[in-house]
Parts: C-alpha cells; structure tokens; sequence
C-alpha cells in the first residue's frame, strides 16, 4: 500500500515538473513572438514608450493587476532597438531555447 502511495506520488511530482518546464518553454516563445512581431508593426517611437511604461508601471509590482513581471518585458521591448541590448536578448533567449530543449 504505501510503495503505491509513494509511486503515485512520485508521478505527480513529475508531471507538475514537466507542466511546469511546458508552461516555461510556452512563454519564452510567446514571448519571443511578440518581439518579432512589435519589431515588424511597432515604429520605433512606440516601442520605446512601451518599453518605458512598462518598466514603471512594473515597478509598481506589488499593487493589484501590475506585476514586476513587466519589467523584463519592457527592458526586452527596448532591447529591439539598442543594438548591443538586442544581442544580449537574442543571446539569453537561444540559451533558454537549449536549456529548455527535452
């Protein structure tokens, strides 16, 4: 009876694990996207305030419905459009694809 308990319980430890590497791998490339897609329609000047907005506004984390969650996506919406920045992006995002990978 409790090597069954313990098996059952292994396996749901497992499939929490590999939920949660899906959900990751799923929001990197949502994210990653997004920025392709806010390079090709945004104009520069729209990415930038974005960018900007939502790194205040992410600041502001611990209010209810902003999160500091918006940091990082307003540093990467800059990022589009600082050369330097874009190659440091590009570089963590390839790096998280090949961590991620099965």
């Amino acid at each position: 009876m409790a090597a069954e308990q313990d098996r059952a319980e292994q396996n749901s430890v497992e499939q929490g694990v590999s939920a949660a590497r899906s959900r990751r791998r799923l929001m990197v490339a949502h994210t990653y996207l997004m920025l392709k897609r806010s390079e090709r329609y945004l104009p520069p000047i729209v990415r930038g305030l974005l960018g900007f907005m939502l790194m205040l506004l992410g600041a502001l984390g611990f209010l209810p419905i902003l999160g500091f969650w918006m940091i990082p996506l307003g540093l990467a919406l800059l990022a589009t459009d600082i050369p330097p920045f874009r190659r440091w992006l590009k570089t963590q995002i390839n790096a998280r694809r090949r961590h991620n990978k099965p």
